[in-house]
């Protein structure tokens, strides 16, 4: 019986033998402390990648996000966010549940940009009766999808002219870099701060870095402390993301030429490709035939995270090769056959 192929998410990545190794050898020491050398190389130097004053290095990135939200926003304030934004829909509401602070969701464009003009009218004066805007929060990649780069400029001037900070959700920034053709720095350079994911499309078993000012990261290791954050021996982990930093980042453009090829494939075995982005391929199956859809893949080793939409996301990573692609398209193509 052939191995099950997993194209839920890029999360189910399993770290390689050389990940592994690296692991192994890391120093460590007591992060809490501040003493964990490996730790402290890993902010060390993803900040100096990306021009940065300073990084932290957390458990998740919701918890990253939680605390970059929280450093930047008092209770009573707000963050402006995509209405299907990660950091508001999928974080379990931890900006307001634990720091009082307001989400206002607005509607994402198709590109997954937030209308600039739709953003301004949400702003709330400066009135007792209003929460306080404080920070707007965009999305990188958003389905796939790298932001315009002419887009992330127009952000960080319209932020500057309304007296606005700019966060990132950069769970997948590194795909967002390598399918624009440009340095990551380039993405992220517009913003106040930037939550890195290491545990999707990279290839780490756990763990999210936040970028922003010393001042900043400061603030946000306190709330890493108190949302129950704080590491110890970190050291193993944080050379996992240091190994994936040498070896895992051009490979993505790897798994975005299989997602493309996947896509292709698909529509040639008469299957309804909605779109392909990066890692990810977007499918449409009736809504009738989803029971049906889910039988079919399971009984052919197939993972997919299939709910009650029509609308199915197939993520390629590096778990995933060439041969299980041509599996995908011949399982997939069978059943629109």
């Amino acid at each position: 019986m052939s191995d099950w192929i997993d194209l839920r998410s890029d999360t189910v990545t399993r770290p390689t033998p050389a990940m592994r190794e690296a692991m192994l050898a890391a120093e460590v020491g007591d992060d809490v402390y501040g003493e964990d050398p490996t730790v402290n190389a890993l902010q060390e130097r993803l900040a100096g990648d990306l021009g940065f004053e300073a990084a932290l290095y957390l458990p998740t990135g919701t918890q990253s996000n939680l605390c970059a939200l929280m450093a930047h926003c008092q209770r009573g304030d707000e963050y402006l966010v995509g209405m299907d934004a990660h950091t508001y829909k999928y974080e379990g509401g931890g900006a307001a549940v634990l720091g009082s602070i307001q989400p206002q969701p607005i509607p994402h464009a198709g590109d997954g940009t937030l209308p600039l003009d739709v953003v301004e009218r949400m702003i709330k004066p400066v009135d007792p009766h209003f929460a306080r805007t404080r920070l707007l929060c965009l999305e990188n990649t958003w389905h796939g999808r790298p932001l315009p780069l002419d887009y992330l400029a127009q952000a960080r001037a319209f932020c500057n002219a309304n007296g606005l900070s700019l966060h990132l959700d950069g769970a997948r920034v590194f795909n967002a870099a390598v399918g624009s053709g440009v340095g990551v720095r380039e993405v992220v350079r517009h913003f106040d701060s930037v939550s890195v994911c290491f545990s999707k499309g990279l290839g780490a078993p756990v763990g999210s870095v936040l970028l922003g000012t010393r001042a900043l990261v400061d603030e946000a290791a306190r709330w890493r402390k108190v949302t129950g954050g704080g590491w110890r021996q970190a050291g193993m982990l944080a050379a996992a993301c240091m190994h994936a930093l040498d070896h895992h980042v051009q490979r993505l453009a790897d798994d975005h030429a299989r997602a493309g090829r996947l896509a292709e494939g698909l529509r040639a075995a008469g299957v309804d490709v909605a779109d392909q982005q990066t890692n990810m391929v977007f499918i449409d199956i009736p809504a009738g035939r989803l029971d049906a859809f889910r039988a079919h893949v399971d009984a052919h080793r197939v993972r997919l995270s299939i709910g009650y939409l029509p609308r199915i996301r197939l993520v390629t990573h590096l778990d995933v090769d060439d041969a299980d692609i041509d599996r995908v398209i011949d399982v997939l193509g069978a059943f629109s056959g």
